[in-house]
Protein backbone atom coordinates (compact mmCIF):
# COMPACT_ATOMS: atom_id res chain seq x y z
CA UNK A 1 0.00 0.00 0.00
CA UNK A 2 2.69 2.28 0.99
CA UNK A 3 4.71 2.12 -2.17
CA UNK A 4 1.39 3.05 -4.66
CA UNK A 5 0.78 6.45 -1.84
CA UNK A 6 1.87 9.95 -2.52
CA UNK A 7 1.43 12.49 -0.12
CA UNK A 8 0.17 15.69 -1.35
CA UNK A 9 0.27 18.50 2.02
CA UNK A 10 -1.28 16.45 4.58
CA UNK A 11 -3.52 14.20 2.55
CA UNK A 12 -2.50 10.83 1.31
CA UNK A 13 -3.44 10.24 -2.25
CA UNK A 14 -3.38 7.15 -3.87
CA UNK A 15 -2.91 5.71 -7.17
CA UNK A 16 -4.80 3.65 -9.51
CA UNK A 17 -7.99 4.02 -7.64
CA UNK A 18 -9.95 4.55 -10.53
CA UNK A 19 -10.76 3.18 -14.03
CA UNK A 20 -13.49 4.86 -16.03
CA UNK A 21 -15.28 7.23 -13.26
CA UNK A 22 -13.28 9.11 -11.09
CA UNK A 23 -13.23 9.19 -7.30
CA UNK A 24 -14.55 12.73 -6.09
CA UNK A 25 -12.74 14.00 -2.67
CA UNK A 26 -14.54 17.05 -1.54
CA UNK A 27 -12.48 19.03 0.29
CA UNK A 28 -12.15 22.66 2.23
CA UNK A 29 -12.12 25.18 -0.90
CA UNK A 30 -11.15 23.19 -3.18
CA UNK A 31 -12.20 19.99 -5.25
CA UNK A 32 -9.62 16.80 -5.56
CA UNK A 33 -10.05 14.39 -8.11
CA UNK A 34 -8.18 11.11 -8.88
CA UNK A 35 -8.82 9.95 -12.80
CA UNK A 36 -6.59 6.95 -13.60
CA UNK A 37 -3.70 7.49 -11.20
CA UNK A 38 -4.17 11.32 -12.46
CA UNK A 39 -4.25 14.72 -9.77
CA UNK A 40 -6.44 17.55 -10.78
CA UNK A 41 -7.15 20.08 -8.00
CA UNK A 42 -9.98 22.39 -8.90
CA UNK A 43 -10.83 25.58 -6.85
CA UNK A 44 -14.31 25.62 -6.03
CA UNK A 45 -16.06 29.58 -5.59
CA UNK A 46 -19.30 27.94 -3.85
CA UNK A 47 -18.97 24.26 -2.71
CA UNK A 48 -22.59 24.08 -1.47
CA UNK A 49 -24.18 25.43 -4.75
CA UNK A 50 -22.01 23.17 -7.44
CA UNK A 51 -24.07 24.96 -10.17
CA UNK A 52 -22.38 23.56 -12.64
CA UNK A 53 -20.94 20.30 -13.31
CA UNK A 54 -17.11 19.53 -12.63
CA UNK A 55 -15.72 17.48 -14.95
CA UNK A 56 -12.33 16.12 -16.63
CA UNK A 57 -11.58 17.44 -20.01
CA UNK A 58 -11.00 13.57 -20.86
CA UNK A 59 -13.96 11.94 -19.18
CA UNK A 60 -16.60 11.13 -21.48
CA UNK A 61 -18.35 8.47 -19.03
CA UNK A 62 -19.35 11.07 -16.35
CA UNK A 63 -22.13 13.31 -16.40
CA UNK A 64 -22.48 15.13 -13.37
CA UNK A 65 -25.44 17.20 -12.75
CA UNK A 66 -26.35 18.93 -9.64
CA UNK A 67 -30.20 18.43 -9.85
CA UNK A 68 -30.97 15.85 -12.64
CA UNK A 69 -34.69 14.05 -12.62
CA UNK A 70 -35.10 10.28 -12.10
CA UNK A 71 -36.00 10.08 -15.71
CA UNK A 72 -32.96 12.15 -16.06
CA UNK A 73 -30.61 9.85 -14.10
CA UNK A 74 -31.50 6.82 -16.11
CA UNK A 75 -30.81 8.06 -19.47
CA UNK A 76 -27.61 8.58 -18.58
CA UNK A 77 -24.89 6.85 -20.31
CA UNK A 78 -25.32 3.07 -19.84
CA UNK A 79 -27.31 3.44 -16.44
CA UNK A 80 -29.72 0.70 -16.11
CA UNK A 81 -33.09 0.83 -13.59
CA UNK A 82 -32.00 0.60 -9.86
CA UNK A 83 -28.49 0.57 -10.99
CA UNK A 84 -26.09 1.89 -8.08
CA UNK A 85 -23.94 4.04 -9.85
CA UNK A 86 -22.87 6.88 -7.23
CA UNK A 87 -21.58 6.03 -3.19
CA UNK A 88 -21.21 9.06 -0.53
CA UNK A 89 -18.85 7.87 1.94
CA UNK A 90 -18.66 10.36 5.08
CA UNK A 91 -15.73 10.10 7.40
CA UNK A 92 -17.15 11.57 10.52
CA UNK A 93 -16.11 14.56 12.65
CA UNK A 94 -12.95 16.47 11.69
CA UNK A 95 -10.80 19.36 12.22
CA UNK A 96 -11.90 21.52 15.57
CA UNK A 97 -14.47 18.59 16.11
CA UNK A 98 -12.01 15.81 16.50
CA UNK A 99 -14.69 13.75 18.08
CA UNK A 100 -13.94 10.69 20.66
CA UNK A 101 -10.52 11.04 21.84
CA UNK A 102 -8.03 8.86 23.79
CA UNK A 103 -4.28 10.17 24.69
CA UNK A 104 -3.24 8.59 21.37
CA UNK A 105 -5.77 8.51 18.94
CA UNK A 106 -8.62 10.72 17.87
CA UNK A 107 -12.11 9.40 16.06
CA UNK A 108 -11.76 11.80 13.15
CA UNK A 109 -8.54 10.27 11.57
CA UNK A 110 -9.03 6.70 12.64
CA UNK A 111 -12.75 7.12 10.44
CA UNK A 112 -10.69 9.26 7.57
CA UNK A 113 -8.20 5.96 6.84
CA UNK A 114 -11.07 3.63 6.44
CA UNK A 115 -12.99 6.04 4.62
CA UNK A 116 -10.00 6.34 2.38
CA UNK A 117 -9.73 2.55 2.15
CA UNK A 118 -12.95 1.59 1.72
CA UNK A 119 -13.00 4.17 -1.19
CA UNK A 120 -10.65 2.50 -3.00
CA UNK A 121 -11.62 -0.97 -2.82
CA UNK A 122 -14.80 0.13 -4.28
CA UNK A 123 -13.57 1.95 -7.14
CA UNK A 124 -10.82 -1.08 -7.67
CA UNK A 125 -13.85 -3.89 -7.72
CA UNK A 126 -16.60 -1.62 -9.12
CA UNK A 127 -15.08 1.05 -11.34
CA UNK A 128 -18.48 2.27 -12.75
CA UNK A 129 -19.17 3.18 -9.50
CA UNK A 130 -18.89 6.97 -8.34
CA UNK A 131 -17.47 7.35 -5.40
CA UNK A 132 -17.27 10.84 -3.08
CA UNK A 133 -15.75 11.69 0.27
CA UNK A 134 -17.35 14.58 2.28
CA UNK A 135 -13.96 15.09 3.17
CA UNK A 136 -10.65 14.03 2.28
CA UNK A 137 -8.75 15.27 5.07
CA UNK A 138 -8.62 16.33 8.68
CA UNK A 139 -10.61 19.74 8.09
CA UNK A 140 -14.08 20.17 9.64
CA UNK A 141 -17.76 19.93 7.45
CA UNK A 142 -20.95 20.69 8.93
CA UNK A 143 -23.68 18.19 8.92
CA UNK A 144 -25.84 19.82 6.97
CA UNK A 145 -23.04 19.93 3.97
CA UNK A 146 -22.22 16.29 4.54
CA UNK A 147 -26.02 15.19 3.40
CA UNK A 148 -26.15 18.04 0.79
CA UNK A 149 -22.73 16.59 -0.64
CA UNK A 150 -24.97 13.39 -1.01
CA UNK A 151 -28.18 15.17 -2.23
CA UNK A 152 -26.45 17.36 -5.01
CA UNK A 153 -24.98 14.39 -6.17
CA UNK A 154 -27.71 12.07 -6.43
CA UNK A 155 -26.42 9.82 -4.68
CA UNK A 156 -27.45 6.19 -4.11
CA UNK A 157 -26.39 5.39 -0.72
CA UNK A 158 -24.88 7.70 1.90
CA UNK A 159 -22.09 5.36 4.50
CA UNK A 160 -20.82 7.54 7.49
CA UNK A 161 -18.31 6.15 9.63
CA UNK A 162 -17.45 6.90 12.98
CA UNK A 163 -15.65 5.33 15.92
CA UNK A 164 -17.67 4.52 19.21
CA UNK A 165 -17.08 5.15 23.01
CA UNK A 166 -18.24 4.50 26.23
CA UNK A 167 -17.88 7.11 28.99
CA UNK A 168 -18.21 3.91 31.85
CA UNK A 169 -16.39 1.03 30.27
CA UNK A 170 -12.79 -0.57 29.19
CA UNK A 171 -14.25 -3.41 28.28
CA UNK A 172 -17.42 -3.03 26.08
CA UNK A 173 -16.02 -4.05 22.34
CA UNK A 174 -17.71 -4.36 18.83
CA UNK A 175 -19.77 -3.26 16.13
CA UNK A 176 -23.01 -1.61 15.78
CA UNK A 177 -24.53 0.22 12.51
CA UNK A 178 -27.41 2.73 12.79
CA UNK A 179 -30.30 3.97 10.32
CA UNK A 180 -32.77 7.07 11.47
CA UNK A 181 -35.46 5.91 13.60
CA UNK A 182 -36.70 5.94 17.42
CA UNK A 183 -34.67 5.27 20.12
CA UNK A 184 -35.20 1.77 21.52
CA UNK A 185 -33.45 2.54 24.73
CA UNK A 186 -31.16 5.16 26.48
CA UNK A 187 -27.76 4.19 25.21
CA UNK A 188 -29.17 4.62 21.61
CA UNK A 189 -30.34 7.86 22.11
CA UNK A 190 -26.49 8.85 23.83
CA UNK A 191 -25.22 7.66 20.75
CA UNK A 192 -27.07 9.77 18.68
CA UNK A 193 -26.27 12.95 21.32
CA UNK A 194 -23.04 12.81 20.87
CA UNK A 195 -22.61 12.55 17.10
CA UNK A 196 -25.62 15.33 16.96
CA UNK A 197 -23.64 17.47 19.34
CA UNK A 198 -21.20 18.87 16.44
CA UNK A 199 -23.57 20.67 15.55
CA UNK A 200 -22.92 23.30 18.53
CA UNK A 201 -19.46 23.91 16.96
CA UNK A 202 -21.34 25.27 13.80
CA UNK A 203 -21.92 29.02 12.82
CA UNK A 204 -25.55 30.12 13.14
CA UNK A 205 -26.78 26.02 14.15
CA UNK A 206 -30.36 26.96 15.47
CA UNK A 207 -31.66 28.73 12.24
CA UNK A 208 -29.69 26.25 10.45
CA UNK A 209 -31.13 23.12 11.94
CA UNK A 210 -34.90 25.08 12.56
CA UNK A 211 -34.41 25.17 16.26
CA UNK A 212 -33.30 21.49 16.83
CA UNK A 213 -31.82 20.91 20.14
CA UNK A 214 -29.04 18.44 20.33
CA UNK A 215 -29.45 18.33 24.37
CA UNK A 216 -33.36 17.77 24.14
CA UNK A 217 -34.61 13.89 23.74
CA UNK A 218 -38.17 14.59 22.07
CA UNK A 219 -36.09 16.53 19.41
CA UNK A 220 -34.35 13.51 18.45
CA UNK A 221 -37.38 11.10 18.54
CA UNK A 222 -38.99 13.60 15.94
CA UNK A 223 -36.24 12.96 13.42
CA UNK A 224 -37.87 9.06 13.53
CA UNK A 225 -40.35 10.72 11.61
CA UNK A 226 -38.10 11.31 8.58
CA UNK A 227 -36.52 8.96 5.90
CA UNK A 228 -39.16 6.07 5.92
CA UNK A 229 -39.29 6.35 2.28
CA UNK A 230 -35.62 4.52 2.47
CA UNK A 231 -36.14 3.06 5.57
CA UNK A 232 -35.94 -0.76 3.79
CA UNK A 233 -33.17 -0.33 2.02
CA UNK A 234 -30.92 1.41 4.54
CA UNK A 235 -31.76 -1.68 7.61
CA UNK A 236 -31.08 -3.56 4.18
CA UNK A 237 -27.49 -2.47 3.82
CA UNK A 238 -27.06 -2.00 7.55
CA UNK A 239 -27.78 -5.87 8.36
CA UNK A 240 -25.14 -6.55 5.64
CA UNK A 241 -22.84 -4.57 7.43
CA UNK A 242 -23.05 -6.08 10.32
CA UNK A 243 -23.24 -9.68 9.20
CA UNK A 244 -20.09 -8.48 7.39
CA UNK A 245 -18.71 -7.52 10.49
CA UNK A 246 -19.16 -11.11 12.57
CA UNK A 247 -18.21 -13.22 9.47
CA UNK A 248 -15.50 -11.47 7.92
CA UNK A 249 -13.27 -10.07 10.37
CA UNK A 250 -14.66 -12.00 13.10
CA UNK A 251 -15.96 -8.84 15.13
CA UNK A 252 -18.71 -8.68 17.60
CA UNK A 253 -21.53 -7.47 16.26
CA UNK A 254 -24.27 -5.37 18.26
CA UNK A 255 -26.38 -5.64 15.21
CA UNK A 256 -28.96 -3.01 13.80
CA UNK A 257 -30.31 -0.06 16.29
CA UNK A 258 -31.98 2.92 14.85
CA UNK A 259 -31.74 6.77 17.13
CA UNK A 260 -32.25 10.32 15.36
CA UNK A 261 -29.19 11.21 13.91
CA UNK A 262 -28.71 14.54 11.63
CA UNK A 263 -26.36 13.34 9.26
CA UNK A 264 -28.70 10.80 8.10
CA UNK A 265 -32.16 12.74 8.80
CA UNK A 266 -31.59 15.17 5.75
CA UNK A 267 -30.10 12.82 2.97
CA UNK A 268 -32.52 11.33 0.57
CA UNK A 269 -30.84 8.33 0.21
CA UNK A 270 -30.70 4.41 1.57
CA UNK A 271 -28.51 6.10 4.43
CA UNK A 272 -26.40 4.53 7.46
CA UNK A 273 -23.62 5.35 10.42
CA UNK A 274 -21.62 2.54 11.39
CA UNK A 275 -19.82 2.48 14.15
CA UNK A 276 -16.58 0.83 13.95
CA UNK A 277 -15.73 -0.41 17.34
CA UNK A 278 -15.08 1.22 20.80
CA UNK A 279 -12.08 3.76 21.11
CA UNK A 280 -12.84 3.50 24.97
CA UNK A 281 -11.79 -0.07 24.89
CA UNK A 282 -8.00 -0.23 24.74
CA UNK A 283 -7.58 -3.68 23.04
CA UNK A 284 -9.73 -2.13 20.11
CA UNK A 285 -8.48 1.14 20.51
CA UNK A 286 -5.00 -0.51 18.86
CA UNK A 287 -6.97 -2.62 16.88
CA UNK A 288 -8.72 0.27 15.17
CA UNK A 289 -5.49 2.25 15.12
CA UNK A 290 -3.69 -0.38 13.05
CA UNK A 291 -3.47 -0.86 9.98
CA UNK A 292 -4.29 -4.52 9.35
CA UNK A 293 -7.65 -3.79 11.79
CA UNK A 294 -8.50 -0.75 9.56
CA UNK A 295 -7.70 -3.04 6.19
CA UNK A 296 -10.16 -5.48 8.13
CA UNK A 297 -12.89 -3.34 8.36
CA UNK A 298 -13.01 -1.48 5.50
CA UNK A 299 -12.90 -4.95 3.40
CA UNK A 300 -16.17 -5.80 5.80
CA UNK A 301 -17.99 -2.65 4.66
CA UNK A 302 -17.00 -3.06 0.82
CA UNK A 303 -17.99 -6.73 1.25
CA UNK A 304 -21.51 -5.61 2.34
CA UNK A 305 -21.55 -3.06 -0.34
CA UNK A 306 -20.89 -5.81 -3.42
CA UNK A 307 -23.58 -7.77 -1.73
CA UNK A 308 -26.14 -4.67 -1.47
CA UNK A 309 -25.70 -3.62 -5.09
CA UNK A 310 -26.23 -7.02 -6.86
CA UNK A 311 -29.36 -7.22 -4.94
CA UNK A 312 -30.77 -4.11 -5.59
CA UNK A 313 -29.15 -4.95 -9.19
CA UNK A 314 -30.31 -8.28 -9.35
CA UNK A 315 -33.87 -7.19 -10.89
CA UNK A 316 -32.31 -5.62 -14.03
Amino acid sequence: MESNKRMWGRNPVYKGMTNESPIIALKRNSLLKIIKGTVVLWPLVAMTVLPKPVLHPTDTTLVALTNPSPATRDALPGRRPNELRTVVIDPGHGGKDPGCMTKRNRESRLVLKIALLLAKKIKTESPEVRVILTRASDHFVDLAERAAIANRNRADLFISIHVNAHPKSKTLHGTETYTLGLHRTNDNLDVARRENSVILKEENYEQKYKGFNPNSPLAHIMLANYQHAFMASSINFAEKVERSFKTAAERRSHGVKQAGFVVLWRTTMPSVLVETGFITNPDEERYLASAAGQEQISDAIHQAFTKYKAEIEIAN
